[in-house]
């Protein structure tokens, strides 16, 4: 699918972010002189066709106080990875749950789960009720923690030449 003018605009006035305010595809549409239902059926529009893939809020963890971040890490048997991957990524303090092929021999692991915590502590608690999960088709885990936010940006376009 190729965007049209109109979806590079709407593009154009999400890629810095949804204002602030109570209604926010309203002001956004209003911006674009266009209504909102119009707005939302084009986003839904460019989703469904592959362009873009989602709206989401991209939180700061740190200023919601959530200091502790860590990326755990698990070798999972190949054969139950699909499974119990998507048990881990439904877990409500699992943020996003992937899984990435191993780089034997150095780096072992396969499934990847972000979880987030106020302290080390309450990572290593969230850490073990995944664990549970896995059972034994987990072989070796390790956890990586944040030591810094990095910068969180979605889709940017290119100005037209």
């Amino acid at each position: 699918m190729s965007i049209t003018n109109t979806d590079r605009q709407i593009i154009e006035a999400l890629q810095g972010g949804l204002p602030l305010v109570t209604a926010p595809f309203a002001d956004v549409a209003a911006r674009l002189e266009m209504d909102e239902a119009t707005l939302i059926d084009r986003l839904a529009a460019l989703k469904a066709s592959g362009v873009i893939r989602r709206i989401a809020a991209a939180p700061n963890h740190y200023k919601l106080g959530m200091i502790a971040n860590g990326m755990t890490v698990w070798d999972v048997e190949d054969t139950r990875i699909t499974t119990l991957g998507a048990q881990i990524g439904a877990l409500p303090f699992v943020t996003h749950c992937y899984e990435r092929p191993r780089a034997l021999p150095d780096w072992p692991y396969n499934l990847f789960a972000m979880v987030h915590g106020a302290t080390r502590d309450e990572v290593c608690e969230k850490r073990a009720q995944i664990a549970a999960i896995l059972g034994d088709a987990c072989r070796a885990s390790d956890i990586l923690y944040s030591t810094r936010i990095l910068k969180k940006t979605g889709l940017r376009l290119k100005e037209r030449t």
